[in-house]
């Protein structure tokens, strides 16, 4: 399996009643898949994946392998604070058909490097499934230095890694890893053409939640700088839609987007929904992005 182009880091839609509402995750689910997503990712961060129940997660995950059919990849987010749990939830997913998992540097404990090369291989040594590292500081409290995703990249059971960092530097310092068995993707949507452009294989994107077509557009123009020039038009237009989807902490104002395409209604304690006083802001961002989604309506770039 090699991971590139354009993969939704899907939100987990609830009723107004705060259960998982099936009927709202299908219709997501169906809309990347005709929106040319080209992977998918259930229970990450966006998916509020600390908040699910274990029931849920298995839920969740069988419904998107049954709606995926084989045509694109699955992710689960199975990475969890400590490394005997982090390979039983990779083995959970893989029973329940995911074909990758999404593995998180472990939250709030802080390990040292040799810490997480020693996660992360415990986790790929085991075999459940294919690995994807993933590296956001900012949420976990450490930080994936290159080094270390240079000496993990070689491990035949680790595919690939998910980078949330914005600087230009560090994904700089990521694409030399790039090759057959390892792919470099953006966790950050507003930096992810500019490394689109410079070699990453795609992104893993919160907004394409709402602009699957965009997204995939973005990426088809962007990767191996098919047309760079264009890539950089769709791009400086989606960017208010991703200044928005940063005013609070995802995936707060991407479920305020997706509730106003009926798709959920909120979000679990602790996350609130979004602050009252950015409603005009959601309002109008929903304009744009049905603007652009319909303005990129044409046939997918090959």
């Amino acid at each position: 399996m090699r991971l590139s182009g354009s993969i939704t880091a899907l939100a987990t839609p609830f009723t107004a009643a705060g259960e998982i509402d099936l009927d709202a995750w299908r219709r997501l689910l169906q809309l990347q898949l005709d929106g040319g997503t080209q992977a998918l990712v259930v229970a990450g961060s966006t998916g509020e994946a600390p908040a699910l129940l274990d029931a849920e997660y298995e839920t969740l995950l069988r419904t998107a392998v049954e709606a995926a059919r084989g045509a694109i990849p699955v992710l689960a987010g199975t990475g969890l604070s400590n490394t005997d749990k982090t390979i039983a939830q990779t083995r959970r997913a893989a029973a329940l058909g995911a074909d990758a998992a999404l593995v998180v540097t472990p939250p709030y404990v802080r390990p040292t490097q040799a810490g997480l090369d020693a996660h992360f291989r415990a986790v790929a040594d085991d075999g459940a499934m294919p690995v994807v590292l993933y590296n956001v500081p900012g949420r976990t409290g450490c930080d994936l230095l290159p080094e270390t995703a240079a000496a993990l990249a070689g491990h035949p059971a680790i595919i690939g890694i998910k980078e949330a960092r914005a600087d230009e530097a560090r994904m700089s310092a990521l694409l030399p890893l790039r090759g057959d068995g390892f792919s470099v993707l953006s966790g950050d949507d507003p930096t992810a053409m500019r490394a689109m452009l410079a070699g990453a294989d795609g992104v893993v994107s919160v907004a394409s939640n709402v602009l699957p077509r965009a997204m995939r557009r973005l990426c088809d123009l962007a990767r191996g700088a098919l047309d760079a020039d264009a890539a950089r038009a769709l791009d400086a237009r989606l960017q208010p839609v991703f200044a928005f989807l940063g005013a609070e902490p995802n995936p707060i104002p991407l479920k305020a987007l997706l509730q106003r395409m009926r798709i959920g209604h909120g979000l679990r304690l602790p996350l609130t929904p979004l602050s009252p006083a950015l409603a005009g802001d959601a309002d109008r961002t929903a304009t744009l992005v049905d603007e652009i989604e319909h303005a990129c309506r044409d046939p997918l770039a090959a």
